[in-house]
């Protein structure tokens, strides 16, 4: 099964008429789709840097990914490489606090456990 770009207004998984955030849910639950957001928001990489933070993603998933994060216009290249557009920069702002409070999970979790 061939997997499209999931298209704000088009059918993506989760939803048939393609709301905006299920197209979003389904764009950044792909393999490796919000972990190059994640990488690129340290700054602009050529192709081999951002395999390279990406845990040596195989190129083949890497040139999927970055496709369809620029058809989307969250990513854009420039002759430093690939970055961030605007818009990805908005998404990462939103996305990030969630590391405060996964760090912070993490820790109620284990300490759980104890």
């Amino acid at each position: 099964m061939t997997m499209t770009i999931p298209m704000p207004g088009s059918q993506v998984r989760g939803s048939k008429t393609g709301k905006p955030i299920m197209a979003l849910l389904d764009l950044l639950s792909r393999t490796w789709a919000l972990g190059i957001i994640w990488n690129l928001h340290s700054g602009p990489a050529k192709f081999r840097q951002l395999q390279q933070r990406c845990e040596k993603i195989s190129s083949t998933l890497l040139n999927t990914r970055l496709k369809e994060l620029k058809t989307l216009e969250l990513i854009e290249i420039k002759k430093t490489g690939y970055q961030l557009s605007y818009q990805g920069i908005e998404l990462f702002e939103i996305i990030y606090p969630l590391e405060y409070w996964s760090s912070q999970w993490a820790q109620a979790l284990k300490e759980e456990s104890k």
